[in-house]
């Protein structure tokens, strides 16, 4: 058990716990996931063949509220790490005063070794084989590692089939013309964008004299990248799954996400519209860029990028995680230490779940909100609980990512509580 994602996930969990006022049941509810779906999806691939996929699903918890969170196709995914994932989904929807619990879902598959239309049938097959388990008021999917807005669209759309109705909550991230949100394709970065600025004013950090290096450079990973360097932030670093850039001048992101649409790959460039060049830098790997001596480090990758092994030989003096769990328990204990800050990913990237929840909410008004009403109500939510964690953090004298699960525990405990408890029954 000690060696599974999920019992390094719990670590956190005990740590917080030192530091809190809840019941016993309250702590044994918390230590597992109320349900756990493991699926099988056969396919019929393009040339024929039948092939059987593994799929997931798990509803860790649902006291405040519906389970929520995403789906990730990925070659790594099992059920260990779906059960890690929808306990941390537990804690940020708890953190943000979401009215949900923790969900998560995923297949374990390389979808770029698929074609489009295979990749359709395997996405309708998972809907076909947990569409009993899922639905806007018991378990809602959203979009997460190499999974979009048109795979969520094919999900809702098959789910919507199987019950013989229109049913837009059961899924966010969806397309804007199937009744997703405006702003929830850059809502994490945006959402890590208001943290980050948060904690630097905090720390009288100034833009300009901030350098930056992001692992990562998906998704979320390039729009925080971008936003980041808009606001005059320095990105001297980016990578991706195949490796990384460093130039110390700064790099000009824009360009590097043009050239990356372009040619599937990262190349310090500066592009002038459709003419791009090389600009001087240093080709470094993933794990070089872990260990750059900045001032910011966002890992914005997967699990465990940052363990026992290499956490001495990190330098930056602020983590911010948008990824989900890039840091291990073990690795925690070695940057404390050595007195970085860590901000955690229950934080940080809380901004998909959060506007995920005001597309929930839209769908179930049939109201929509503009970019601007949505990007203003994601900057409130990120701040208070940013301001939040903060309070925590300073009048306890705890770690960043004890404090976050402090906040979180008080909220669930409270739910837990008033479902009742042992000294409610025995009387006392």
């Amino acid at each position: 058990m000690a060696a599974t994602l999920l019992a390094d996930a719990s670590i956190r969990l005990e740590n917080a716990l030192q530091h809190v006022n809840i019941s016993d049941d309250a702590i044994e509810r918390l230590k597992y996931p109320k349900t756990s779906l493991m699926v099988s999806i056969p396919v019929r691939m393009d040339n024929g063949s039948l092939k059987i996929f593994r799929g997931y699903r798990v509803r860790y918890d649902d006291t405040r509220g519906p389970g929520k969170g995403g789906v990730r196709y990925h070659p790594n995914v099992s059920l260990d790490e779906v059960q890690s994932l929808a306990f941390w989904m537990t804690f940020k929807c708890a953190l943000l005063d979401l009215p949900f619990g923790g969900a998560k879902g995923g297949i374990t598959v390389d979808p770029k070794a698929l074609s489009k239309a295979e990749l359709e049938r395997l996405s309708r097959g998972y809907i076909e084989a947990i569409a009993d388990s899922i639905g806007p008021d018991t378990d809602i999917l959203a979009p997460d590692v190499y999974t979009n807005a048109m795979i969520m669209g094919w999900m809702m759309d098959h789910y919507s089939i199987i019950y013989r109705k229109i049913v837009p909550g059961v899924v966010t991230g969806k397309p804007l013309s199937m009744g997703g949100s405006q702003g929830r394709e850059t809502a994490t970065a945006t959402g890590a964008f208001h943290v980050i600025n948060t904690i630097c004013e905090k720390l009288g950090r100034i833009p300009e004299k901030t350098t930056v290096a992001v692992q990562g450079f998906g998704n979320a990973g390039a729009e925080i990248a971008q936003q980041l360097a808009n606001s005059g932030y320095r990105v001297v670093a980016v990578s991706d799954s195949r490796g990384g850039i460093y130039a110390e001048q700064g790099l000009d992101i824009p360009s590097i996400r043009h050239y990356k649409q372009e040619n599937r790959g990262i190349q310090a460039v500066y592009c002038e519209k459709t003419l791009c060049n090389i600009v001087e830098h240093k080709v470094i790997s993933n794990e070089e860029l872990l260990m750059l001596d900045v001032d910011i480090l966002v890992p914005a990758a997967l699990e465990n990028q940052i363990t026992a092994d290499n956490a001495e030989q990190v330098k930056a003096k602020l983590i911010f995680e948008v990824a989900n769990g890039p840091i291990s328990s073990d690795a925690d204990q070695i940057l404390e230490r050595k007195n970085i800050v860590v901000v955690p990913d229950i934080l940080t990237n809380a901004g998909g779940v959060t506007v995920s929840h005001f597309e929930w909410v839209q769908n179930r008004n049939g109201f929509y909100w503009t970019v601007a009403e949505v990007n203003q109500k994601l900057k409130e939510k990120m701040i208070t609980a940013t301001e939040n964690v903060w309070q925590i953090y300073s009048s306890k004298n705890i770690s960043m990512r004890t404090a976050a699960y402090v906040q979180a525990l008080n909220r669930l405990g409270d739910a837990l509580d008033a479902k009742g408890t042992r000294n409610y029954f025995v009387g006392k």
